[in-house]
């Protein structure tokens, strides 16, 4: 079976407003990117996006952007082997609520792989919902949470 995954997470505001927190690098840099993510994901460049708790940076290139509903990303498999790509859907459930998907494919049917999704699986989901805290609370759940030993 080869590894792919989906996990979402219901956000209280606008969809623009949850748009544009992983669109905008200054957004997604102040609850995901904790050391910066260079340019916005505008379609067809490729970005750096770095964590202040990860060796980085990572090359991001973003392959597809539909306002306020799509943004797909292309990025490095974690084997360092090839790409996998990730999807954001964004829809509006009502004025004041969205539901945020992320899904990532790519991955090869073999134990590294398989592990691998797992990692970034959690990893997205973690995502999510830092992003809910920081939009609807103003907190940054990534502070502190992966120090690096010995760091």
């Amino acid at each position: 079976m080869i590894p792919k995954f989906e996990v979402w997470i219901i956000i209280q505001k606008p969809i623009q407003e949850v748009f544009n927190a992983v669109y905008d690098n200054n957004q997604i840099s102040k609850y995901f990117t904790t050391a910066g993510a260079s340019a916005p994901l505008k379609e067809g460049t490729t970005v750096q996006w770095e964590f202040a708790d990860f060796p980085g940076p990572f090359p991001v290139k973003s392959k597809q952007v539909i306002a306020n509903k799509t943004i797909v990303i292309e990025w490095g498999n974690p084997s360092g082997e090839g790409n996998n790509t990730v999807e954001f859907q964004f829809e509006q459930l009502n004025p004041t609520e969205t539901k945020v998907k992320v899904s990532e494919t790519g991955w090869k049917e073999n134990e590294k792989d398989i592990k691998n999704s797992y990692g970034n699986c959690m990893g997205w989901a973690q995502m999510i919902s830092a992003m809910k805290a920081y939009l609807e609370y103003g907190i940054n759940l990534r502070k502190g949470a992966y120090k690096i030993a010995g760091a």
